[in-house]
């Protein structure tokens, strides 16, 4: 989780392929609407939000029900957001927040080409990023390492 640019998935990637996990990318779970608005410099808002979420959660809990180990990308920005992501299978979830700073995120966006989100929206998801809780499952891990490096960080802090 994180916001665009953090490396979800990259990281997601290489800890899947490493792992032998199916691997989900979560902006292929957008609604087309929700793809063109952001390309077009216009953020989401919440009513966006959910019904992508409701993907993600399915896609998730369709690979906890069948037993299969599984990564999916999603910013997962607010708590309601993980609530809902959470539902009915928060035993077998965890998340892993991809943290950096505005400047190294900024930079990343810009490096980036063939992605439909602009750098233009990336003060508002900073701006709606809530902090972890304490009481959810997750871990942090910085983006100023390779994402071969954070992988191999991520599943020593998950005992993978």
């Amino acid at each position: 989780m994180g916001v665009s640019g953090c490396g979800k998935s990259t990281v997601g990637g290489v800890l899947a392929g490493r792992l032998g996990w199916d691997f989900g990318e979560g902006d292929d779970l957008h609604p087309q609407e929700n793809v063109d608005k952001m390309a077009s410099d216009h953020p989401l808002t919440d009513d966006d939000r959910w019904p992508w979420l409701v993907r993600v959660h399915e896609w998730m809990a369709e690979h906890v029900e069948a037993g299969r180990p599984a990564i999916i990308t999603c910013s997962a920005l607010k708590r309601s957001y993980r609530d809902l992501l959470l539902g009915g299978i928060a035993s077998h979830v965890v998340f892993v927040y991809l943290h950096g700073d505005r400047e190294q995120l900024l930079a990343r966006l810009r490096a980036r080409q063939g992605h439909f989100m602009p750098t233009a929206l990336l003060d508002s998801q900073l701006a709606d990023l809530e902090p972890l809780g304490a009481d959810e499952p997750s871990i942090t891990v910085d983006i100023d390492l390779s994402a071969t490096v954070q992988a191999h960080q991520i599943a020593d802090m998950l005992g993978l």
